[in-house]
């Protein structure tokens, strides 16, 4: 799962990525495989000591350009943004030279007008068709777009309607208003815990971050010297790994975990996930010779302390083909191949 970064020049963008990816990271390309924050895992590693413990990814992409404020953002960056599955995008509200509601209600706009043009362009090919050959246009289609053109037309972004975004005629478009988005209020450090953001709404969130804090944060490779600067600035948590967790909200994604001596690791699953899907999240050959999972759910493993104890209260389950896996899922499968 892919998340492009962008937003005008002089958001901090730049910032956002070098927090994410680190600055090793940043100074080699635009692009980062970024860990997702995995806090359930720690009473597992306390637990079984493993030689290895692995979190699952994120790909971040620092989209370049942006254009400038009050100038739009650019048909290259709309074009570089399209191939990907969720968007972030950064608004400057640090600065005081523009004025960042107005920066989203233009990026917002930008979005719309893109996936109003694709629309566009579509529909007058398919009246073309339609004059040669009636045949030649799929009905469905040509109804699904009347009915995206209309809620663009007004306004309003198409993740506001998941079921016309998830038809399949419509997902070969990657419109830019169907991707989930985060919005990253880029603030001053002044205006922390006082600034004032949008409702979220369906597929849409809305975060404040001092994305050059967030930087020199991620800069701080000490984890007890990281924790005394937040002490001191009087935060439990970085704002970016609410950042990164938010992303992986966004993209349908969860997590089930996995645990023993060698590696105890979390795995990203797309939400309402079957047991055997999520086993092929591991190997493919898992899902096909899928049997059976045992699963402990996290709640229950938490009570119990350990796998042994879990066991001897039943908490410890076994599940079949049609388990829907849940977040948080310790699950050990069984197969054959």
């Amino acid at each position: 799962m892919k998340t492009a970064i962008f937003g005008f020049s002089g958001s901090g963008k730049t910032d956002m990525f070098a927090a994410l990816a680190g600055e090793k990271a940043a100074s080699a390309g635009n692009r980062a495989m970024v860990k997702v924050p995995e806090p359930r895992l720690d009473p597992l590693i306390a637990l079984f000591k493993p030689k290895k413990v692995t979190l699952s990814e994120i790909e971040y992409l620092d989209v370049p350009g942006g254009g400038g404020k009050g100038h739009g953002l650019g048909e290259k960056v709309l074009n570089d943004i399209r191939p990907y599955d969720c968007l972030l995008c950064v608004l400057d509200a640090y600065s005081g030279l523009a004025d960042p509601r107005q920066q989203y209600g233009a990026v917002e706009a930008d979005l719309l007008v893109s996936d109003l043009a694709v629309i566009e362009k579509r529909q007058e090919r398919m009246a073309s068709d339609k004059k040669k050959n009636k045949d030649l246009v799929d009905a469905k289609e040509e109804d699904c777009l009347a009915k995206a053109r209309a809620l663009l037309e007004d306004e309003k972004p198409l993740r506001v309607d998941p079921a016309l975004c998830n038809e399949p005629c419509m997902r070969g478009y990657r419109f830019l208003t169907a991707k989930p988005i985060l919005y990253t209020w880029n603030i001053a450090e002044k205006d922390m815990g006082r600034f004032e953001l949008p409702a979220d709404g369906l597929g849409q969130m809305h975060m404040a971050v001092s994305a050059r804090l967030e930087r020199e944060l991620a800069a701080i490779e000490d984890p007890e010297e990281r924790a005394m600067f937040l002490t001191d600035l009087g935060l439990t948590e970085s704002a970016l790994s609410m950042v990164i967790s938010r992303t992986y909200t966004l993209l349908g994604l969860m997590s089930f975990l996995t645990a023993g001596d060698k590696e105890v690791r979390s795995w990203p699953v797309r939400v309402g996930a079957t047991a055997p899907e999520a086993a092929g999240v591991i190997h493919t050959d898992f899902q096909k010779g899928f049997i059976r999972a045992e699963v402990i759910g996290y709640a229950d493993f938490l009570k119990a302390g350990d796998f042994k104890k879990a066991k001897e209260l039943g908490l410890a389950r076994l599940e079949g083909k049609d388990y829907y896996v849940q977040d948080g899922d310790i699950i050990e499968f069984r197969f054959n191949v």
